[in-house]
């Protein structure tokens, strides 16, 4: 569905693109050879911040022997592993052992390289099809392992955007993730997600950001 106003959000998204480049550091973008990584990257990336995440992948791979062993590991085991806070961890823990249960019920194991092989919708219908799968985790692992269009959009980019005034308060996330799609081009796309949210978990969150203050057009003094 078009958003309501949706050209005034269009302008508020392109400048907040544009001041998010000029205040934070260029974005390295990952490199994932199998799309398993990339989803098993997005299912903890997705509850837990940039760096909760980095942490939590090195613990996992220093716990565990490897995706298999994760896949067969207790969801206590997993949610201690990752060090969050216990409703998180294991939500995080639940979604993983899902969808590693579930390439491994398609693959016999824990491989999604099938999928390069495959064009890209069937390949996202695949993803769509594993449980545990969320469209933060489908689309992160488009973008940074099949080189697809996508802006992989987690729950607190959503609200940061949403009290920002950049996208609709009532906006749908299927409309946000239409929407930003669409405004942001495929050369761009992960550039804006990193930087968008390296600026929605900075320390600073709940205030009206720089970048965001600037992108909707509103002075500091209003």
């Amino acid at each position: 569905r078009p958003m309501k106003n949706s050209k005034e959000y269009a302008q508020r998204l392109q400048r907040l693109y544009r001041e998010l480049k000029r205040v934070h550091p260029k974005a390295e973008r990952p490199t994932y050879d199998d799309p398993a990584e990339a989803l098993i990257c997005g299912i903890i990336g997705e509850r837990l911040s940039e760096g909760a995440t980095s942490r939590a992948l090195r613990e996992i791979r220093t716990a565990f022997v490897d995706w298999n062993d994760l896949r067969v590991a207790r969801v206590e085991e997993i949610a201690e592993t990752l060090g969050a806070n216990s409703s998180v961890g294991r939500d995080v823990a639940t979604a993983l052992t899902a969808a590693l249960r579930g390439i491994f019920d398609e693959q016999h194991r824990i491989s999604l390289a099938v999928l390069k092989k495959l064009g890209k919708r069937p390949a996202k219908q695949g993803l769509e099809k594993l449980p545990g799968v969320s469209r933060f985790v489908v689309n992160y692992c488009m973008l940074t392992s099949m080189q697809a269009h996508a802006v992989p959009l987690t729950p607190t980019m959503i609200e940061y955007l949403k009290h920002n005034e950049i996208i609709a308060p009532d906006a749908e996330e299927e409309d946000i993730d239409g929407f930003v799609t669409r405004q942001i081009p495929a050369k761009g796309a992960y550039e804006f997600y990193a930087l968008l949210r390296r600026e929605s978990e900075s320390p600073k969150v709940g205030k009206k950001k720089h970048a965001a203050r600037r992108a909707n057009g509103k002075r500091k003094h209003q």
